[in-house]
Order: C-alpha cells, then sequence, then structure tokens
C-alpha cells in the first residue's frame, strides 16, 4: 500500500484561510445560527494512491479500529472538502476515509477506452483497504453513486446517507420534476450560486470563497464516460435493504425538500433530514447539523 502520513491533509488550500474564519466566528453574535464554524484541527490520516480497476484514487484514511465511513464527494469536491467531517467523525470513534473519482484531484483521469463504473471503483477501493462493513456518505452527484454501491452490495453496508443528491433514478415523472425546476443555462451558473446557499453566501463570504477555491481545484483530467452498474428506478429503491438517510438543504435549488422526500418515500423505511437556511453543500454550508444528524444516524445502525 503506496500511502504517507500528512497531518495537513484534508485541509489543503484551506488552512491558511481557517484563523480569519475563526476570527470571523468570534466577532458573530451567539444567537447566530449561520455564524462562521472554524475549520476544525484535523486528525492524523495516511494518503496514498490505490491502484484498483485499471486506474489509480487518491485516497486518505484515518485508520484505526471503529466501524469504517466512506465518504464520497460530489461533482463540485474531491477527497478534499471533508474538512469539517474528518475530525468530527474520527473522534466519534469511527475509522474515516474518502478518495477522489476518476478525472478529480489527485486520481487518474477516465479513460474512454475503460471508463469503469464509479460503484465499481468504490468497491475495488474498500477490497484495496481491506475495510469491514462501513456506513457509507454520499453528497450530490456522491449520492447517486453511494446508493449504486447500496444496491450492488447491500451486505457491505451498514447504513447509507444520501445528501442533497437526486439519486441517480431513471424515471421519467422524476427526471422530469427534478428538470423542471432547473432554468435553462442552470448548469452554466457560476458553481458558488449553484451549490451554495444564500444564506451562507450572505453570512460568510470567506467560508464560500474557500469552497469556490475547492471547486475550482477538484477536476483535473476527464471525468466523463463512467455510468451506473445498475439501471436506478423508483421500483429498485424499492427493494434496498439498507437503513438509509436522506438529508436535504432547505434552500437547495437542485434538490429541494419536496424532491429530497420524493425520493425518500420510495426507500424502505428511509429517514429525512431537512437542513435549515442550507443549500446544496450541507456538508460545508452547516457542518454542525449536518454531523449531528449523520453520526446520530450511524450510531443507530451499528449492525
Amino acid at each position: 500500500m503506496d500511502v504517507v502520513d500528512r497531518r495537513g491533509l484534508l485541509v489543503a488550500g484551506v488552512a491558511i484561510a481557517a484563523a480569519s474564519v475563526a476570527t470571523a466566528a468570534n466577532a458573530a453574535t451567539r444567537d447566530d445560527p449561520m455564524r462562521p464554524i472554524p475549520i476544525p484541527p484535523q486528525v492524523p490520516a495516511k494518503e496514498g494512491i490505490a491502484p484498483v480497476a485499471g486506474t489509480k484514487l487518491f485516497y486518505w484514511d484515518t485508520g484505526g479500529t471503529g466501524a469504517p465511513i466512506v465518504l464520497v464527494h460530489p461533482a463540485t469536491g474531491s477527497a478534499l472538502i471533508w474538512s469539517y467531517q474528518q475530525p468530527a467523525f474520527a473522534r466519534a470513534g469511527y475509522r474515516v476515509a474518502a478518495y477522489s473519482r476518476r478525472g478529480y484531484n489527485g486520481s487518474d483521469a477516465v479513460d474512454k477506452a475503460n471508463p469503469g463504473t464509479p460503484s465499481g471503483d468504490l468497491h475495488a477501493l474498500v477490497e484495496y483497504l481491506k475495510l469491514p462493513r462501513f456506513h457509507l456518505l454520499g453528497s450530490a452527484a456522491g449520492g447517486g453513486i453511494a446508493m449504486d454501491y447500496a444496491l450492488s452490495h447491500p451486505e457491505r453496508v451498514r447504513s447509507l446517507v444520501v445528501a442533497c443528491a437526486v439519486g441517480g433514478v431513471e424515471d421519467q415523472s422524476y427526471v422530469k420534476l427534478t428538470s423542471s425546476i432547473r432554468p435553462m443555462g442552470f448548469d452554466d451558473l457560476p458553481a458558488e450560486f449553484r451549490e451554495v446557499g444564500p444564506s451562507y453566501r450572505a453570512a460568510n463570504p470567506e467560508g464560500t470563497r474557500l469552497w469556490a477555491e475547492l471547486e475550482k481545484k477538484a477536476v483535473t483530467g476527464n471525468r466523463f464516460g463512467p455510468s451506473n452498474a445498475n439501471r436506478i428506478t423508483f421500483a429498485k429503491l424499492a427493494t434496498l435493504t439498507v437503513p438509509t438517510l436522506v438529508m436535504a438543504g432547505d434552500a437547495d435549488l437542485a434538490v429541494p425538500p419536496s424532491v429530497a422526500r420524493a425520493y425518500a418515500e420510495h426507500i424502505p423505511g428511509a429517514e429525512v433530514v431537512i437542513v435549515p437556511e442550507c443549500g446544496h453543500s450541507a456538508y460545508w454550508e452547516r457542518p454542525d447539523i449536518f454531523n449531528r444528524a449523520v453520526l446520530d444516524f450511524f450510531a443507530r445502525h451499528r449492525g
């Protein structure tokens, strides 16, 4: 396993600004729910390159004997975005791992002759890391990949969190619903407008800048070509046996609460959490609420 130990792993590109975020937090009023939250110190983690599935994937892993959590990033991120989750989850006793998909920071680009499947790459990586049954969390585009994995390998997943994600469903009624709320040219708008809520952008311009920096450095090569291993439909969701939490921000332009509930109602026993004053990047905008909800859910599904 080709790894090195780097304590500064997750704050690449954001460590310098953490002090200014902390200063803003101290200046905010105590009753302001949107006061900036400083990026916490990271726990020691190893990073490496995993030669799996005909490609090479960058990953980091805190190690330890706790139940593993695997984090799957959105299309606007990479393995570097989880600065708020890594220490919170690790200090709660979990082994935490994340990786960059093909075409994202540190990983090989998608080979058009061998694109693979994102969930297949995920399975190859967890086998490479020799992870036992694990909790799986996917945000935005990562949510559909996490769902695809849970459908393919339910025996490996303790519980599943699908956050701020359309979730890969192909039913025409759902595709029409999710498409109808996005005007023509939506995808051409600045990423921070599409994916960071207005309340956060107004209250925390420095945090928005840091998010945008991570977004701009996320894509480093061709990322197009892979497809799901499963055809994800509402009928397929109804067969899911993995405990599932669906999360949404109440100001998410792409996956508002009504869409998240429409998705969750097809998953047996699914729970729904709506994060207030939050857009499409709940993991970054409201990490206090996001982390509490995720850790509570994982704790209730230890088996």
